[in-house]
């Protein structure tokens, strides 16, 4: 087995998300996949919960990319960014002689989620092949060698006029914004949250004095799971000051944040009975949020992190 390279050191977990539909929203994604005959030369059995048996008829070759639904799956979120986190099982295999490169272990692990853009740096076929694919999908991917990076391909002894077929069960995918219904607040006084088509928030603080208690509201209402107190919960945050509206922290220019709601009991008050797809405003005195000044905290609650699997 060769060594993996650094862009598929994530394979050695079980591992997010591509473009395609709408980046805030999933409501219009719809799934379409090629019409390409040269996948029935690909043969792939074995339950979609394990790794899948495949045979090629050898040598296999395409000159552009291919893909197929082997399962279709039935979960609420599909992939529709980059930006999104996902677990993906994954195997690869030559199309020359139909030997298995490299994969996932399988093993059920859904605790390690990473963003797709990570598969599809080193294999950019894979984002148009998973746009709108939901958890419970196989997907079956065709590669020609102009769909895989020059260094990717040699360090898995793939050779330069090599085909390669991808394998990928899609196990568990988060939002990529709140995709919840908007509410009505009411609040003399209060910052307002605005945001970019993509979802990325941004706060308007009003002039004037901050309250000096907590104030929490709930911008969008989303209809998944109620947050516990037992599990991490995946969050984009952003933390802005009052009184300059500095922004203070985002994730939203690198990845959501695994939090627990029970270590904080700020975040035990703003997340009570907040729901998966919310979008949360905190106002937070400074003697609260451990800050020299109030400060304006924005969640976004994208989904609820799994227990490593034992």
């Amino acid at each position: 087995m060769p060594k993996f390279p650094a862009a598929f050191a994530i394979l050695g977990l079980t591992a997010v998300a591509l473009v395609g539909c709408s980046a805030a929203g999933t409501a219009d994604c719809a799934r379409t996949v090629t019409d390409d005959p040269a996948l029935d030369l690909v043969e792939v059995t074995g339950s979609t919960d394990a790794a899948p048996d495949v045979d090629l008829y050898t040598p296999f070759r395409v000159s552009a990319p291919a893909y197929e639904d082997l399962a279709q799956g039935d979960g609420e979120v599909p992939i529709t960014s980059t930006d999104q986190l996902v677990v993906l099982d994954l195997t690869l295999y030559n199309g020359t002689d139909g030997e298995r490169l490299l994969g996932s272990p399988y093993d059920g692990d859904l605790s390690q989620p990473i963003a797709l853009s990570q598969f599809t740096q080193p294999l950019p076929a894979l984002e148009d092949a998973l746009t709108c694919a939901s958890v419970g999908s196989r997907v079956v991917v065709a590669m020609s060698p102009d769909d895989i990076e020059d260094e990717v391909a040699a360090s898995i002894q793939l050779g330069p006029d090599d085909s390669a077929v991808a394998v990928v069960d899609v196990r568990k995918v988060y939002l990529p914004a709140a995709d919840g219904a908007l509410q009505f607040n009411s609040g003399m006084g209060l910052p307002a949250v605005v945001r970019a088509p993509d979802g990325h928030p941004g706060v308007v603080v009003p002039e004037g004095a901050a309250p000096d208690e907590l104030v929490v509201q709930t911008i969008k209402r989303g209809d998944g799971p109620v947050v516990s107190e037992d599990a991490p919960v995946r969050v984009h945050q952003l933390v802005v000051s009052w009184d300059d509206q500095e922004v203070l922290q985002s994730t939203w220019e690198a990845a959501p944040q695994s939090i627990n709601v029970s270590d904080n009991e700020v975040y035990q008050d703003i997340f009570d009975g907040a729901t998966v797809g919310s979008q949360l405003m905190a106002v937070v005195p400074a003697e609260l949020g451990g800050t020299e000044q109030t400060t304006v905290w924005v969640f976004d609650i994208l989904g609820e992190d799994a227990a490593p699997a034992q």
